[in-house]
């Protein structure tokens, strides 16, 4: 008995060993944009395709093509005057898309634009469809991520204050309150309905692998909760000694990936960047400082996928790039 114990503790300790060692990064477009805050790969494995500072969503094309123009949200958004903006006051014109995840089936794109709301564009892309910009009778004032039901198709977003927005983010002039929410979107009924609020800086929600539950940051109580759908209920998932913001599930059923942050706000201020892989047994497997690929700037989000042997992608609001690990 003591044999397989030993055999099983070795076991964790091998597989809590971090593959993901070798590092590039995908530049974008010289003299353009910034701040890949959300990456995602479609249904094919193509992309990846990511949010960035000047409202557009850019696909990946590979090394001779680079990144190319995929979908935006904004209605009346100029190319002349949006492409390359990096500055945050063109967002209510350019918009600013922080969260996207893809449906499995239909191959859509739904992105959560900060300034205009919840969106969504078809495989091809182009300009997309706004589906709403409130909920409840309350305009949405700071979307920051949202992500698709593997089962029922479902969207879920997030909120993360009515009283601040990217733009005070950016500049560091806000104050975390428990004003954001959690939202549901349907497509089959395009019931747009709040599941949560008085939440305190909520981002980054993942559906679970089997559709039943919801998990998202609170990035300023340096927590994620765990909202079951069915049951209505929530509780306190995991408490993080960094900030968390986007949550996104790994390859392996159970296994979750979340970027934090931890951030010294004291004069001169200082930030680690880190990126947390966790399971349901709230157990974490890795623990990847990212200062020595990111050095005293946030990431946003680690998002793993099982192409080319096993790649974990990184986006920051601030990089000029995408960050990228393949094992070994």
């Amino acid at each position: 008995m003591l044999s397989i114990f030993v055999i099983l503790l070795l076991l964790h300790h091998i597989y809590a060993i971090d593959p993901y060692q070798k590092f590039t990064q995908i530049n974008l477009p010289p003299g353009g944009p910034i701040g890949p805050e959300s990456v995602a790969l479609d249904r094919f494995n193509q992309g990846p395709y990511v949010g960035v500072s000047d409202g557009r969503i850019l696909k990946y094309e590979g090394p001779t093509a680079g990144f190319v123009d995929f979908a935006f949200v904004a209605p009346n958004r100029n190319k002349q005057l949006c492409d390359g903006a990096t500055d945050p006051d063109l967002g209510p014109t350019c918009g600013r898309i922080l969260g996207a995840s893809f449906d499995p089936f239909s191959g859509q794109l739904y992105m959560a634009d900060t300034f205009f709301g919840l969106a969504v564009v078809g495989p091809n892309g182009g300009k997309a469809t706004i589906i709403a910009n409130s909920a409840n009778g309350v305009k949405f004032n700071f979307l920051n991520g949202c992500d698709v039901n593997p089962i029922t198709r479902e969207v879920i977003f997030t909120d993360g204050s009515q009283t601040f927005d990217i733009r005070d983010v950016i500049r560091g002039n806000f104050t975390p309150d428990s004003s954001g929410r959690l939202i549901k979107y349907n497509p089959r009924t395009n019931e747009v309905k709040v599941v949560l609020d008085g939440l305190s800086v909520p981002a980054g929600p993942a559906f679970s692998h089997d559709g039943s539950f919801v998990l998202f940051s609170e990035f300023s109580n340096k927590r994620i909760i765990k909202y079951r759908l069915i049951e209505d209920t929530t509780e306190v998932f995991l408490n993080l000694t960094a900030n968390p913001i986007k949550i996104k599930r790994a390859p392996t059923y159970g296994e979750y990936w979340v970027a934090a942050n931890n951030i010294i706000v004291s004069q001169p201020g200082s930030v680690t960047p880190f990126g947390y892989k966790f399971n349901l047994l709230k157990q974490i497997l890795i623990t990847k400082n990212l200062q020595a690929q990111y050095n005293n700037t946030q990431v946003n989000v680690l998002q793993e996928y099982n192409v080319n042997g096993g790649t974990l992608y990184i986006g920051s609001r601030v990089a000029p790039y995408v960050g990228v690990f393949n094992k070994w």
